[in-house]
């Protein structure tokens, strides 16, 4: 074998990752999963700082898409790491040039939960309640069911939020179900948000491995990572988002899984406006061996609805804040 242009020199895989605790826990992760496959693989974690991290108070919307994937990515595509660990929630529909989305793991819990230091669960917020949350999914989702609530910023890796919302005297905070589980701090935990209240985002509790589509060795080894199964449900979820047209920062949201047969696919989704005052949520089920079209199909189906309008209008006012 042949690498870092040394032939028959132990293999060495860089893998690249964001700083925070949890994305260092998923890199670690990734590592433990290929030395178990080779244990003469020799792995280096490399730490890259994301435009996320970079620019802390600048709006995600105004940075772009590919917030906290794009830096590790063209590291990636410039021979500085092998590999991209990411959360795939995070990354683009499309992959980057000369990238392939080369792995799913086995994919964690994809639901949201709720986080309260006052122990009240979402239901029982007092009114006026105010609850910390960046992402425009769940605050739509929340704002529809429970519109007297206050909805306030709150950004950063899951410590940061955490003690952010205990500053700012907040009633809670939402965060990935997966992401505490990684952490093992379920413990913090009030609620776990079912999707017919809140559908998660896409790909949500997956993780997505990207190298270079050239790497033919490399790509082998992390195909015998792939969790087939999830690897079906982030498909379907994803081409629904790319169907939209839109990216991580719009109030939009889907979840695959299995019917009773394995050979079926359920899908159901969401689009909202930001202030929830407007939703559009649908569902279709279709075949396992094509993921993609029952994305795409239900995607047309939402926008056909009043989609299309929620989300031009979000554009319109997305492009007005960054205008001079």
């Amino acid at each position: 074998m042949e690498r870092n242009g040394v032939k028959g020199r132990t293999p060495v895989i860089k893998l690249g990752t964001r700083a925070s605790p949890l994305a260092l826990w998923q890199a670690h992760h990734i590592r433990d999963l290929l030395q178990a496959d080779d244990p003469s693989l020799e792995v280096e974690i490399v730490e890259i700082r994301s435009d996320g991290e970079l620019y802390p108070d600048q709006d995600f919307r105004s940075i772009g898409v590919g917030v906290f994937t794009r830096a590790i990515d063209l590291a990636t595509r410039e021979g500085k790491v092998d590999v991209a660990v990411h959360s795939l929630k995070d990354l683009p529909t499309e992959d980057a040039p000369g990238l392939t989305l080369a792995c799913v793991p086995p994919r964690e819990s994809p639901f949201d939960a709720w986080i309260s230091p006052q122990g009240i669960s979402l239901d029982e917020l007092p009114q006026g309640s105010k609850f910390g949350t960046s992402s425009p999914r769940r605050q739509a989702q929340v704002l529809a069911r429970r519109p007297d609530l206050i909805p306030v910023p709150l950004r950063g890796n899951v410590q940061t939020r955490l003690r952010k919302m205990s500053e700012l005297g907040l009633a809670g905070t939402i965060l990935a179900e997966a992401g505490l589980k990684r952490l093992d701090r379920q413990d913090l935990i009030q609620q776990v948000l079912d999707p017919s209240w809140i559908i998660p985002a896409v790909a949500q509790g997956a993780l997505g491995l990207v190298a270079r589509e050239n790497d033919e060795d490399l790509l082998q080894r992390l195909h015998r990572l792939e969790d087939a199964r999830s690897r079906i449900q982030v498909d379907c979820e994803r081409a629904f988002l790319q169907s939209l047209r839109g990216g991580c920062q719009i109030p939009a949201g889907a979840l695959a899984s299995f019917g009773e047969q394995e050979e079926d696919l359920h899908l159901e989704a969401i689009v909202a406006s930001p202030d929830g005052k407007k939703t559009l949520r649908g569902k279709m089920s279709g075949k396992k061996d094509d993921p993609n079209r029952l994305g795409e199909k239900l995607a047309v189906d939402l926008l056909g609805r009043g989609a299309e309008e929620i989300l031009s209008q979000i554009r319109e006012e997305q492009h007005s804040d960054r205008s001079p």
